[in-house]
């Protein structure tokens, strides 16, 4: 009997740190504004192909890349050779923060859910429209109501509210 309650208590510590996963933002070379939440998701900014075999030892599974490849210091084919040699899986999924396309949206869910791409670290310029991504993820995958989910991405590197508001009703438009 000691033994199960023992074993009770540890499952609901551990499920209780599960639904309030912090962020941390430790120093990784290569990457910009890392923000690292649970086990199976990361965010950041600008990541140049040194970065790539650094997320590798990180045990990052892939990468999504939500640069457009006209952006300055976007150099898409150098990520996606180092992606190759590292042996990460390399998606890269073009996102326009001025525009964002409801597309854009669908194909990142489908990315992020994908097994095979777990753990996943998901990258932009600043991070600003990784956490919007990841907003999305929690409102229509998860189902996360909108302030818990708001707080994380904030806490991920959301700071564009053109972004977020674009993320709300996305999400929105997913539970009609």
């Amino acid at each position: 009997m000691h033994n199960q309650l023992m074993l009770a208590t540890i499952a609901v510590t551990l499920l209780g740190g599960l639904a309030h996963a912090q962020v941390t933002k430790p120093t990784v070379p290569g990457v910009t504004n890392f923000a690292k939440l649970e086990a199976t998701i990361a965010c950041g900014g600008a990541t140049g192909p040194e970065g790539v075999a650094e997320l590798k030892k990180l045990g990052y599974a892939s990468i999504i890349n939500l640069r457009q490849a006209t952006e300055a210091g976007a150099d898409i084919q150098a990520a996606t050779a180092a992606a190759n040699v590292a042996g990460v899986r390399y998606v890269h999924i073009p996102m326009n923060s001025a525009t964002p396309d409801p597309a854009v949206a669908d194909t990142f869910l489908k990315a992020v859910v994908d097994p095979l791409n777990q753990p996943v670290y998901v990258h932009c310029a600043s991070g600003n429209r990784a956490a919007a991504m990841w907003l999305i993820k929690r409102l229509v995958v998860d189902g996360w109501d909108a302030e818990r989910a708001s707080t994380e991405a904030t806490a991920l590197g959301l700071r564009n509210e053109a972004l977020k508001k674009f993320a709300l009703e996305y999400a929105a438009s997913k539970k009609k």
